[in-house]
């Protein structure tokens, strides 16, 4: 018995056939195409793509650096900050203000 995919699930029907490969390489390959693809506004995803002359999405991303937080993480923060752990945007703030300091001191 087939059945028919939701109208909204049609266009994911490429993304789900798509086969993510990985590249084990030295790192020194690896860091200079990750150079690449940061001078060029790029993903390194995008940066190999684009080596390997395949299409990429034009559209622009959103910039931004990401990291994951367990909840003992946030307690460590929250230690640090002198803040509770359940207060995660304040967290978040402080956070962000450490990276921006680290960024500026180091440029100096």
């Amino acid at each position: 018995m087939s059945r028919k995919l939701p109208e909204k699930w049609q266009s994911s029907i490429k993304a789900v056939k798509a086969v993510q490969v990985a590249f084990d390489m030295d790192e020194k390959i690896q860091l200079a195409i990750r150079t690449e693809a940061l001078q060029a506004g790029l993903s390194p995803s995008d940066q190999i793509r684009d080596i390997l002359g395949l299409p990429t999405n034009k559209r622009p991303k959103r910039p931004r650096l990401t990291v994951s937080l367990a909840p003992a993480d946030y307690e460590v923060l929250a230690l640090k900050y002198d803040l509770n752990p359940e207060q995660q945007l304040e967290i978040k703030r402080k956070l962000m203000d450490d990276l921006v300091n680290h960024v500026t001191e180091n440029a100096k």
